[in-house]
């Protein structure tokens, strides 16, 4: 009776992880560890009211996830690419909506967590200098860890920062004892994203930071650096076509210009060539500044209305003549 059951569960699970397969175009393999039952619950949830971000979560042995996934290589052979990273303690994330929102969804729900003894710290952990609180009689403890203290106002005053745990190594009883006495919660724990599949392909979550900027620049860059080689090889590729195109042309019109053989589009350019003056003449004089008025709401009076100047001397009489 009880293998039937576990039977059909394991049908049903497979069934459910099919069709979630075919209905949704994108998957983030996401781990768990760390994570709680409220968290899960909250994230479920947001990923159902999020408005333009819709998700399902799903979950399962790595032995049945991957058994069922071989099952379905037959009919949908991408599907392999997952199988390398369902290992830990993973669960998939389904989704059609834009990467970016639904992964800013999964990581936004984070709890502050304390320090426990025998626990991989995922980042730095420093301990801030100021005062304490904590009576004289503790300092042999700080003084245990190699942390700098001074008594002040009757208390123990830590006098500099201190790198207590580093990343990637394990909390020790004494720091995880100390950082609870300051009342410092150092970690955060909520899902982590492994790996994002999309479109047939996996990769890693840090892509998803890459902005189309940034794309578009190293296309551009690309295209550019294959043009360059193109022409400079004499080898037609599709970005250089248009530039081959342009310089055979100019080469066509300098051979024309310089003979007899002409063609309908070229002869005006030919004539502006050989009669350059004619074209001169016909285009707008330069106004130089001198033309111009300092006031642009003044007029410039004719010469014939201005008053003669009268001067009883003619040619070039001196002063005192």
């Amino acid at each position: 009776m009880g293998g039937s059951n576990k039977a059909s569960n394991k049908a049903a699970y497979f069934d459910k992880l099919k069709a979630l397969l075919e209905e949704y175009k994108s998957i983030f393999i996401v781990t768990v560890d760390n994570v709680s039952s409220q968290q899960m619950h909250k994230i479920r949830k947001s990923l159902r009211s999020e408005g333009d971000v819709q998700g399902k979560v799903l979950m399962g042995k790595n032995t049945m996830v991957r058994r069922a996934i071989k099952g379905f290589i037959s009919d949908f052979p991408e599907y392999e690419r997952l199988l390398p990273h369902v290992k830990g303690n993973v669960g998939f994330i389904f989704t059609n909506a834009d990467l970016n929102k639904t992964r800013d969804v999964i990581l936004a729900e984070k709890v502050a967590a304390p320090a426990r003894a025998g626990a991989v710290a995922p980042l730095d952990v420093f301990v801030p200098a100021g005062n304490t609180g904590m009576e004289p009689g503790k300092t042999s403890f700080f003084q245990a860890l190699g942390v700098p203290t001074k008594i002040a106002r009757g208390t123990i005053e830590i006098t500099t920062d201190l790198k207590l745990v580093e990343a990637g190594s394990k909390v020790g009883a004494s720091e995880a004892t100390l950082l609870n006495m300051l009342n410092i919660s150092p970690f955060t724990y909520g899902m982590s994203i492994a790996q994002v599949y999309d479109g047939g392909q996996t990769f890693a979550p840090s892509v998803l930071d890459i902005k189309e900027e940034q794309l578009f620049k190293a296309l551009n860059s690309a295209i550019a650096t294959i043009t360059q080689i193109s022409l400079a090889a004499n080898y037609p590729t599709l970005p250089s076509v248009i530039h081959s195109f342009m310089n055979s042309y100019k080469n066509v019109l300098a051979v024309a210009v310089e003979t007899d053989y002409s063609w309908e589009g070229i002869s005006d350019l030919k004539d502006r060539i050989a009669n350059p003056d004619a074209y001169a003449a016909a285009a707008p004089a330069a106004t130089t500044e001198e033309d111009q008025p300092d006031d642009p709401g003044a007029t410039v009076p004719d010469k014939d209305d201005e008053p003669e100047e009268e001067s009883g001397d003619e040619g070039f009489g001196g002063l005192f003549d």
